[in-house]
């Protein structure tokens, strides 16, 4: 398990974003969104992306947080190209 629960951890704990506000916006129970936070489970590639639609929701900043961390080399690759 890894990156997105790491990006996920980062991102709701940098902007105060409770696990609880972050499942009532995806519309998913608190559990589910507990177990990527611990990195027990990995969301799938459209989770992910409901995730930073959520968090767009939420907080922009915190969405593009997330993404910068869960892609980070990805991205940083693409700039430097």
């Amino acid at each position: 398990m890894g990156r997105a629960g790491q990006a996920l951890k980062q991102a709701l704990r940098t902007y105060g974003i409770s696990q609880n506000k972050l499942a009532v916006t995806l519309g998913v129970e608190r559990t589910i969104v507990n177990r990527w936070f611990h990195e027990r489970a990995d969301p799938t590639a459209e989770t992910v992306a409901d995730i930073v639609k959520a968090l767009k929701d939420i907080n922009p900043a915190a969405a593009e947080t997330f993404v910068e961390l869960y892609l980070g080399e990805l991205i940083k690759n693409e700039d430097e190209e």
